[in-house]
């Protein structure tokens, strides 16, 4: 296959797994330069030059700033570029905390398959069994693992608003877990469980719940002690109804067009999360979700047995990619695990083959990090680590 033709496929594909995207936006400061390390281990499959290039120009229209780390057996990379915010246009902090959206499900995935281990859930017990009257009598029996892996069937809990402009109103508002799940509870079931796969953050919302049902603690500290800790992720917490990023962190902004055509870019870093909770309220560092990478695919945090859950699909479902916690992803015939996240503001990503030949985590400070096209910067990025 000519490299242009690799190019579009990886492309392609990258599209419909990670999707964040682009808003047009005006002209920045001038952009903080890249900076990157030597390669721990020289070899020709690491592409540094492609990896430099990927951050030339921040920020630009499509991010304010992006961290980035490269690992595995053909060396170590690492790299950041654009501004810490826009009125200093000071240099991005490499070390900045960020809004970790999704891949807290990672984290609600290790923890959930510790207890399993422990023998504290059973992963084919149905979630109505652990949390009695939490759905409705219209949802059939739906077990801990198919909330792991998509499959429950389980509709989509209200927000705040269904427009930037509405949800960026009520960003310093509370909405409990407990109310997105009950006004999902509330709706007919999507499917019959284990007949479909949905990515939805329901899933992992109740199994935030059972979580703090079967232990008696919250959620936040029963993560910290089941994965946090033992994984060395000192930089990384939850901040609950908190709208504040405590430590260094890097501004985020969100692109949004005015009534006269014009695009402004609004600061977006502070908003409350928790109605994210278990599925998407994780704030963490590049370094810190390098670590849960490794030491999650080297079975320092789960148990071989258990361990195998997030690297299984849903048997019999066309086109399933999701297993617990994780999403499966190949490019030339090879397979990647991995699991995007976004917040308003803030792109992230953790992803590596199963060996951990290949590793990749960023974090872009995208201008329209909920947007449905993949950040041109994080493609960029993804591409010159993956190929």
């Amino acid at each position: 296959m000519h490299a242009r033709r690799r190019t579009a496929v990886l492309a392609t594909s990258l599209v419909a797994v990670l999707a964040a995207g682009p808003l047009a936006a005006p002209a920045f400061a001038a952009p903080a330069p890249a900076s990157a390390s030597t390669p721990a281990h020289p070899s020709h499959a690491l592409d540094v030059e492609a990896l430099t290039a990927a951050l030339t120009g921040l920020p630009d229209p499509d991010a304010t700033a992006a961290l980035v780390r490269v690992g595995g057996t053909d060396g170590t990379w690492r790299g950041s570029a654009g501004v810490h915010d826009l009125p200093s246009a000071a240099p991005a902090d490499p070390d900045a905390r960020f809004r970790a959206g999704s891949t807290t499900k990672v984290v609600t995935a290790a923890a959930v398959l510790r207890l399993a281990a422990e023998r504290r859930i059973d992963l084919n017990t149905p979630i109505q069994h652990y949390l009695p009257g939490l759905l409705g009598g219209q949802f059939r029996p739906i077990t801990v693992r198919q909330l792991l892996n998509h499959t429950s069937g389980i509709p989509a809990g209200d927000g705040l608003g269904d427009t930037f402009e509405e949800v960026y109103a009520h960003r310093f508002d509370t909405l409990s877990p407990q109310q997105v799940v009950a006004s999902a509870a509330a709706k007919k079931p999507e499917f019959r469980p284990g007949a479909q796969q949905h990515y939805l953050n329901i899933n992992y919302t109740i199994l935030g719940l059972l979580i703090e049902k079967v232990t008696g603690r919250s959620y936040a500290s029963e993560a910290t002690r089941l994965v946090l800790r033992p994984a060395g992720m000192r930089d990384t917490y939850f901040p609950g109804t908190d709208p504040r990023i405590a430590g260094p962190h890097n501004r985020g902004y969100q692109a949004v067009k005015k009534a006269d055509g014009t695009t402004e870019l609004v600061d977006v870093t502070e908003w409350n999360q928790a109605d994210r909770f278990a599925a998407g309220d994780m704030i963490s560092t590049t370094a810190d979700l390098e670590r849960l990478l490794t030491s999650l695919f080297r079975g320092r945090l789960v148990p071989g047995p258990q361990l195998r859950e997030m690297f299984t699909l849903p048997a019999h479902i066309d086109g399933a990619t999701y297993s617990a916690g994780l999403q499966r992803f190949v490019y030339e015939g090879k397979v990647y695990w991995l699991k995007s996240g976004a917040r308003y503001g803030y792109s992230a990503l953790i992803a590596g083959t199963r060996d951990l030949g290949r590793t990749l985590v960023y974090s872009v400070d995208s201008t329209d990090a909920k947007g449905e096209d993949m950040n041109p910067v994080a493609q960029r990025i993804a591409m010159a680590a993956l190929k």
